[in-house]
C-alpha cells in the first residue's frame, strides 16, 4: 500500500482537510484555541503586573483598606462577557454538530463492518473492498457502521469525523469530500493486540474516474457473500413472508420507512436497525396480529449476510395499484402450526 498523505515521519502538525465540514470544524477549534490563549495570557500578565506593582516593599508595610466605590460594573463585565463568549461557542458548535449528524437526502449509502483487524466496506453498487474506501469528489457519502466482534471506531482525520462501530446496532457517519487524494483511515478505539494494524486509506476520485473504477473487474470483491435474494430463499424466509392472505409473517414489500404496529400497542419505524433486530432477535418486537414463531438467526448469519438481507428487503417495493394492509394488522387466515427453525422468518 503506498503511503497516504501525512504519513510519518513527514506528517504535518495537523492533517490536511478534505471536506468543507472539516474546515468549519478547524475554524471553530482554532477560534476557541485563540480565545483561550488570549484570555489565559491576559490573566497571567495581569497577575504578574499586580504582583510587581503592589508588592510589599518593607516588612513593616501594611495594606490600606479603602471604603467606597462600586464594583458592580466590573463584576457584571467579567460575568456577562465570558457567558456571552461561551454561549456563542456553544451555538456555533451545536450548528456544526447537527449538520454532521444529519446526512443529506441525496447521500449515497455505504456499509462498513469492523472486524479484528480490518474494515470491510460495501459500495451502493455491491462492490466490496477491505481497508480501502473509494469515493467520488463532490458526492455526499453516508456510512452505515457496525461491528462483528468488539467496539471499533472509524476515524477519518482529513474529514475530522469519527464514529464508533458497535456490535448489534448501526451507527451513521457522513461526509462530502472536496479534495482529491489518498488519505488515512484508522480504528481509534483499542480493540485488541493488533489494533495498531487496523488502518486503511480513503481514495477521493473524480466522479468519472470513480464510475470507471466501480464498473471495473472484481465487482464481487473479496468477500464472496451470497446476494440478499439468494439468502432470503436459502433461509426459507419466503415460506412465511408471502404476499397472499395465508402468510404467517408480515409482508415485506415497501417496509422501509413504514410505521409498524407491535403487540402491546407500541409502534416502531422500520429501518435497518429494526430489520437487523428482527433477524437476530425476532421475539423482541413482535408485529401485532402475528405469532412469535420466527426462529433467531443469531450466529447463523454473518454481518455481511445480514446487510445483504437488509438491502434486499429495502429493494422490495409495494406493487403499484395494490393498497397495503395496515401495518401490523394480520389478515384473516386459518391457524397454522409454527414452522420449523429453517422455515420461519419474521
Amino acid at each position: 500500500m503506498p503511503p497516504a498523505q501525512g504519513f510519518l515521519p513527514n506528517a504535518p502538525l495537523f492533517p490536511p482537510r478534505a471536506s468543507e465540514m472539516a474546515r468549519e470544524i478547524d475554524l471553530l477549534f482554532f477560534t476557541t484555541l485563540g480565545v483561550t490563549v488570549f484570555f489565559s495570557t491576559l490573566i497571567a500578565v495581569l497577575i504578574f503586573y499586580f504582583m510587581v506593582r503592589y508588592r510589599r516593599t518593607s516588612p513593616t508595610q501594611v495594606g490600606v483598606y479603602q471604603k467606597g466605590g462600586s464594583t458592580g460594573l466590573l463584576e457584571s463585565t467579567w460575568i456577562i462577557g465570558p457567558l456571552v463568549i461561551a454561549l456563542g461557542f456553544f451555538a456555533w458548535g451545536a450548528r456544526i454538530f447537527f449538520a454532521a449528524a444529519r446526512p443529506p437526502a441525496d447521500a449515497k449509502q455505504y456499509y462498513v463492518i469492523g472486524k479484528r483487524w480490518m474494515w470491510k466496506i460495501e459500495h451502493p453498487s455491491g462492490r466490496r473492498e477491505i481497508n480501502e474506501l473509494h469515493v467520488p469528489r463532490g458526492q455526499a457519502v453516508k456510512l452505515k457502521l457496525t461491528s462483528e466482534d468488539v467496539v471499533h471506531s472509524f476515524f477519518l482525520p482529513v474529514m475530522r469525523m469519527k464514529t464508533d462501530a458497535i456490535p448489534g446496532r448501526y451507527t451513521t457517519l457522513w461526509f462530502n469530500a472536496d479534495t482529491l487524494g489518498t488519505f488515512h483511515l484508522f480504528c481509534a478505539e483499542y480493540c485488541g493486540t493488533e489494533h495498531s494494524r487496523m488502518v486503511g486509506r480513503i481514495i477521493v476520485m473524480e466522479p468519472t474516474e470513480y464510475e470507471r473504477w466501480i464498473g471495473g473487474e472484481n465487482m464481487g470483491g473479496p468477500s464472496g457473500v451470497a446476494s440478499g435474494e439468494d439468502l432470503f430463499v436459502a433461509k426459507a424466509c419466503h415460506t412465511c413472508h408471502r404476499t397472499d392472505s395465508t402468510a404467517r409473517a408480515p409482508q415485506l414489500s415497501g417496509l422501509i420507512g413504514k410505521t409498524v404496529h407491535l403487540e402491546g400497542g407500541q409502534t416502531v419505524t422500520a429501518d435497518e436497525t429494526y430489520i437487523r433486530e428482527s433477524i437476530v432477535n425476532p421475539a423482541t418486537k413482535v408485529v401485532a396480529g402475528y405469532q412469535p414463531i420466527m426462529p433467531t438467526y443469531r450466529g447463523q448469519l454473518s454481518e455481511e449476510e445480514i446487510i445483504q438481507l437488509i438491502r434486499y428487503v429495502g429493494s422490495l417495493k409495494q406493487p403499484t395499484g395494490v393498497e397495503p394492509a395496515p401495518a401490523g394488522k394480520a389478515a384473516d387466515r386459518p391457524a397454522e402450526s409454527p414452522p420449523s427453525p429453517n422455515e420461519g422468518a419474521r
